[in-house]
């Protein structure tokens, strides 16, 4: 991966996003895109939309949501801990331990989400299920009134957002959901901007996907594409207790993987798929029988229907604090989408017959 092009990856993930909260990452995607886009605006809902070649045709789409899932604070008790609402699916399973921070008013607060020790569980309550109401979020202060003078009701919190390399080409990372969606859409535009595309594409970084696809809807009414593309990420199958009778055969490394079903439009995968076959790319095939829970849902049923396709970045441990990603994924996906936009034009058809 181009050093610049991890720089980015790098730097949205490193920046707080979760839904509601997602203007500081939305500030680093218009820095970045700015020498490779014709415009930039960001609509009234914090859709940072990038255009190149805005009076092409036909009008496309990409979608990589911006937010990611994170907590709010909700309540300061006598002592000064902090009690908080999830924002987005949190698993209560993998928070007790967590460090965290806390973004407010004043700048970033450290924190820790803790609990009773296990020694001092009693049998019934080792192995029960937690609930997040049942956590706090502890920042060191001795009382209610000196976590009031830095802490809010509302403020976002986050886990400790860092992007750390493992072994091979894999990275891990909170919020690989889906910050690398928003960094593969960006880039593939940045792909097309050397190239005489005919189309005229708009590369989205949307908004409150994880509270439901919020920002995709209203950005697709505004721009009325012909053609729309989600990235998102999916579940790997290739780590234990994944059921691939269920989920798929999905692997990191493998390539791009292309959906299948009722809210992908037929002409389109088939284009997806045509590309990465004559351009060498390697890919993977998601069954998605009904709608996805993804930005593609939302805008595959925007005015009178767009063609819409999603296609998706394995992703190993999704909504935790330690996902894990392929780079090289990362890079085919961005390939498979600018290939496939350079050879879209006004007479490409996408009419299922």
């Amino acid at each position: 991966m181009r050093k610049d092009s991890y720089d980015f990856l790098k730097s949205i993930l490193e920046t707080p996003s979760p839904s509601g909260f997602e203007q500081p990452v939305q500030r680093i995607v218009r820095k970045r895109m700015k020498r490779f886009a014709d415009t930039i605006e960001t609509d009234v809902h914090g859709n940072v939309i990038v255009c190149l070649n805005p009076e092409g045709s036909p009008r496309i789409m990409l979608a990589g949501h911006c937010d990611q899932i994170g907590m709010m604070v909700n309540y300061i008790d006598d002592k000064g801990y902090i009690f908080f609402r999830p924002i987005g699916g949190i698993d209560p399973s993998v928070v007790p331990g967590s460090r965290v921070v806390v973004h407010t008013k004043h700048g970033s607060i450290d924190g820790v989400i803790g609990r009773k020790p296990i020694h001092v569980l009693k049998p019934e309550e080792r192995g029960a299920k937690i609930e997040l109401r049942e956590m706090w979020v502890d920042i060191g202060t001795k009382n209610k009134k000196e976590t009031q003078q830095v802490v809010g009701v509302g403020d976002p919190i986050t886990f400790r957002l860092e992007m750390v390399r493992l072994g091979g080409d894999l990275v891990t990372s909170p919020a690989f959901d889906n910050k690398c969606g928003v960094f593969v859409v960006m880039d593939a535009l940045r792909r097309c901007s050397v190239k005489k595309i005919k189309a005229a594409l708009f590369a989205v970084s949307t908004v409150q996907e994880e509270i439901g696809l919020r920002g995709a809807r209203t950005a697709a009414y505004g721009i009325d594409p012909k053609v729309g593309i989600a990235v998102d990420v999916t579940h790997a199958t290739d780590y234990p207790d994944m059921d691939k009778r269920t989920l798929g055969d999905i692997k990191l490394g493998g390539g791009p993987a292309i959906s299948t079903g009722a809210n992908v439009n037929p002409r389109l995968e088939e284009l997806l798929v045509k590309t990465a076959k004559s351009k060498r790319i390697p890919y993977q095939m998601e069954a998605a029988p009904g709608g996805t829970p993804t930005d593609a849902n939302v805008m595959q049923l925007t005015r009178s229907g767009v063609a819409t396709s999603l296609v998706s970045v394995p992703n190993r441990y999704m909504h935790t604090q330690v996902e894990v990603v392929s780079l090289s994924d990362l890079e085919t996906t961005s390939k498979l989408i600018a290939e496939t936009v350079a050879s879209i034009s006004r007479r490409t058809s996408f009419l299922p017959e």
